[in-house]
């Protein structure tokens, strides 16, 4: 059987004595677009940050391509190909797109291929391109998205984390989004994805988990979960 790209297995974390994350497994197999789905406080942005080395584990295993990754730090995680969109954006404020774009390719040696990708990136998001020059702090709150995506992707990621990338966006915008969402997902990209708008996250993603108090409640193929009932009434609205 192939092996996952990430595979998580009792993953918990701890903030000062309140158990966050108390029982987490997942498994990412390479080329899939998993959603992690769940209410607001499920714990589902310290799941990533965990992944990612950004705060501790408590406890559990997290194998990155059949290596642990328990406890290696982000910029070593970075290194290593996993890259995260961060909820909030986190675009440095005071640097033009361009500059932004570049720091996104910041560990990368090939400076031909850097130039080519700003302009790969600038015809993804045409919009950052009329603005190449514009401050990064100056943007919208959607156009600040899309160049935190591109930045992301300037460094050559196996695997990208995109936390709430619709967060506080216009349905326009956030149909965007997930346009490049589905069209990076469709060039082969590993994709772990937490999305407050579950409809979307579960009609862009081959797979899903649902998290609730802290621990995976629900797993499956996110197109069954569209027509799952309690999915629909916990999730969707419906």
């Amino acid at each position: 059987m192939t092996q996952p790209i990430l595979s998580i297995k009792g993953l918990q974390v701890a903030y000062g004595g309140i158990q966050a994350v108390k029982k987490v497994d997942m498994e990412i197999m390479e080329g899939e677009l998993v959603t992690l789905i769940g209410s607001n406080g499920a714990g589902k942005t310290t799941t990533l940050k965990a992944i990612t080395g950004m705060i501790p584990m408590k406890a559990g295993e997290v194998t990155y391509q059949g290596k642990s990754i328990n406890g290696v730090p982000s910029w070593e995680s970075l290194a290593n190909g996993i890259v995260m969109v961060p909820e909030g954006r986190g675009v440095f404020a005071r640097m033009t797109i361009t500059e932004n774009l570049q720091m996104g390719a910041y560990l990368r040696k090939d400076n031909e291929s850097v130039e080519r990708d700003i302009d790969r990136m600038f015809d993804i998001f045409p919009r950052l391109k009329e603005r190449a020059t514009q401050l990064a702090g100056t943007m919208s709150g959607g156009e600040q998205q899309m160049l935190a995506m591109a930045r992301a992707l300037m460094s050559q990621p196996k695997l990208l984390i995109m936390d709430e990338p619709t967060m506080g966006l216009s349905p326009v915008m956030t149909e965007k989004i997930f346009e490049v969402i589905d069209g990076v997902s469709k060039e082969g990209m590993t994709i772990l994805l937490v999305e407050q708008n579950a409809r979307l996250a579960l009609q862009a993603a081959d797979r899903a988990y649902v998290m609730g108090s802290g621990e995976i409640i629900m797993d499956g193929v996110a197109a069954e979960m569209l027509t799952d009932p309690k999915v629909q009434a916990a999730y969707l609205g419906e």
